[in-house]
């Protein structure tokens, strides 16, 4: 995943952002620096439960010690795949500990979601964590 912002780009921006309106958008437009997903990955084997939306996350586990994962990612929603894109700010390209360790619920209440976003959205936020931590997770066991 290439995305030309990171996370800390991201939370600087949102400090400065005092209307939600324009916070949405921001989301909603990094959502679109999203490169396209393959169609073959739109699959169940990929597809992230406990979503409303249609979320599809493919972890890439590279040759190396330790393993780095990297994700590519999409979704059928424009804000939930904003919120793929910040959660791939965090969490591709790092190992599985990193992500393992990785403050997520912090990066979420910096960016002050939870009170902004509805309860299914943040359900599905917190099941894409739990799909991305699992991966980690299997990375660690191999």
């Amino acid at each position: 995943m290439t995305l030309d912002t990171t996370i800390e780009e991201v939370l600087e921006d949102f400090e400065y952002l005092d209307d939600w309106e324009e916070r949405y958008q921001e989301i909603i437009d990094l959502g679109r620096k999203l490169p396209a997903l393959d169609d073959s990955y739109r699959t169940e084997a990929y597809r992230v439960k406990g979503c409303v939306s249609q979320v599809w996350f493919v972890p890439h586990v590279a040759d190396t010690l330790p393993p780095t994962i990297s994700f590519q990612a999409d979704s059928d929603a424009h804000i939930v795949r904003g919120l793929v894109a910040i959660l791939l700010m965090v969490y591709s390209g790092k190992t599985a500990r990193q992500i393992l360790e990785a403050d997520i619920e912090g990066i979420f209440n910096r960016l002050d979601l939870a009170s902004h976003l509805s309860p299914s959205r943040s359900n599905g936020f917190r099941s894409m964590v739990k799909k991305i931590r699992s991966i980690a997770d299997a990375a660690m066991a191999n």
